[in-house]
């Protein structure tokens, strides 16, 4: 096998005299769909932000590409979110002044993209995540289900190595779940990029290849059977 995307060992972060990893370790290879899942405080969402270089954990090691985010800088991992990873979280987190189309062209924008390639790729994103009539409207003027979907194209318009998506489908009812998750795994197994799926939810951890078990701070590894 080849060696993996992303990996962790030893993950240990507290918050206060509060242990929110003790000892997590992580994998994922180019193109491949894992589901974190625990119960609510298990640790999940902090493993997903020690793993993008969000949060710095008080031990361990985290290296993407070979790199070590934990002895990288600020402005080292500030460019690889900008680049290599992206992110869809629960409530999308859009910019609520700027339309649905310059949502998903800001990434690019960021990277130094001029706006007229940035706003044809974030088109063609949107026509591909089902919401290009969504294109000239702000976020306050669409749906949730429209929002996530939108939230998806930004994060995969920069063509990420890694997706970070939690909990994605949390504040959606189920069809509009269905949908998010069919048009996020779709586009990421096409676009090639891996995917951190955090969810406490087994109907969403199905679209996975495989489960990692946050419980207390520490984490299990399981295979599915297909």
């Amino acid at each position: 096998m080849s060696a993996p995307l992303l990996e962790a060992a030893g993950l240990h972060k507290s918050f206060g005299a509060t242990p929110a990893l003790a000892g997590a370790g992580f994998s994922i290879s180019a193109g491949e769909i894992v589901a974190v899942m625990g119960p609510s405080g298990s640790g999940k969402s902090t493993l997903l932000h020690c793993l993008a270089g969000i949060l710095a954990p008080d031990d361990g090691t985290i290296r993407f590409r070979g790199q070590d985010l934990v002895q990288m800088s600020d402005a080292g991992r500030s460019a690889l979110r900008r680049g290599e990873f992206g992110f869809v979280f629960q409530r999308g987190r859009l910019v609520p002044e700027l339309t649905c189309l310059e949502n998903v062209a800001l990434p690019l924008r960021l990277t130094g993209t001029g706006r007229r390639d940035a706003e044809r790729q974030a088109m063609a994103w949107l026509e591909r995540l089902e919401v290009a009539d969504t294109g000239a409207q702000r976020p306050g003027e669409i749906s949730g289900g429209q929002s996530q979907r939108v939230a998806v194209a930004r994060a995969l318009v920069t063509d990420p190595s890694v997706v970070f998506a939690d909990e994605p489908t949390g504040s959606l009812d189920s069809l509009n779940g269905e949908r998010v998750m069919r048009l996020l795994t779709l586009a990421a197994r096409e676009s090639g990029s891996a995917v951190v799926l955090v969810t406490h939810e087994t109907r969403v951890a199905a679209y996975s290849d495989r489960e990692v078990i946050v419980r207390d701070g520490r984490t299990r590894s399981e295979e599915f059977v297909r």
